[in-house]
């Protein structure tokens, strides 16, 4: 697909590796509509490239404005839409037994679910409503748009307390190839990429002790964590080769997160 004049929506825009996607995206004359609940940082939030709307990923009614919206303005500046990158999520952590002996608590299960899961989903449905009208590219393939998910290394191996956090990214990462078939009549790819650990908002509170194990024993080359810039060019590629489709892509430097840290 090229990027040029053609309008992305991206959730969790304005911060980590949704930002980094979004400032790589305007740096290849792409439009971008960020969802998100803060706004982005100053360094970008004036490009004539770039619209924000301030989303709580997890009401449904905002993100339908949102997206309302983003195709309002794609019809002002004639880039027509070309697919959603759902970047905004939460890490919750909690085991489901606790060292009182309580039970995991169902409102952050209830929580990350809502943002993680049925956030991304219910995005991804209201953009496609759109997508799926769009003109196709010229050329053999014809395509229409791209899906991107967002999962995580926890899909696979969950470290102790990320019981609701896995269950969020795995079922992201199970329904990337059902939601392929489903689209594949209207030439619409999706793909997930699932980032082992990640500089990142979401990581930069981590002790230094947990971070020199993660560093020395979870990941095998580079030995350091993942740069936003890196998730950024694994997009790009993603939304440029079109055989890539109904796949989950490991972007993890060879790590595997250890049971314990």
């Amino acid at each position: 697909m090229k990027l040029a004049n053609r309008t992305f929506v991206v959730s969790g825009g304005s911060s980590g590796l949704g930002l980094a996607t979004v400032e790589d995206l305007l740096s290849q004359n792409a439009c971008v509509s960020v969802l998100d609940r803060a706004a982005p940082p100053q360094s970008i939030s004036h490009h004539t490239n770039l619209k924000f709307y301030k989303t709580d990923i997890t009401n449904l009614s905002q993100i339908e404005a949102a997206v309302k919206s983003t195709v309002a303005w794609t019809r002002e500046t004639k880039a027509r839409l070309g697919g959603v990158i759902n970047c905004a999520g939460v890490g919750t952590a909690a085991k489901i037994i606790d060292a009182h002996g309580e039970p995991h608590s169902l409102g952050l299960w209830d929580f990350a679910l809502a943002v993680n899961l049925t956030g991304s989903f219910n995005l991804t449905r209201v953009v496609l409503k759109h997508l799926v009208k769009v003109e196709q590219e010229e050329g053999v393939d014809g395509e229409r748009g791209v899906v991107i998910f967002v999962a995580s290394a926890a899909a696979y191996e969950g470290q102790p307390g990320q019981t609701a956090y896995s269950a969020t990214k795995g079922a992201l990462r199970s329904m990337t190839l059902p939601m392929a078939r489903d689209l594949a009549r209207h030439a619409v790819r999706v793909v997930t990429i699932a980032p082992g650990v990640f500089d990142s908002n979401m990581t930069a509170h981590f002790p230094g002790k947990t971070r020199k194990s993660l560093e020395n024993d979870g990941i095998v080359y580079p030995r350091r964590f993942g740069q936003p810039a890196e998730f950024a060019k694994t997009v790009r590629w993603v939304l440029d080769c079109p055989y890539v489709n109904g796949e989950t892509i490991r972007l993890s430097g060879a790590g595997r997160l250890p049971a314990k840290l």
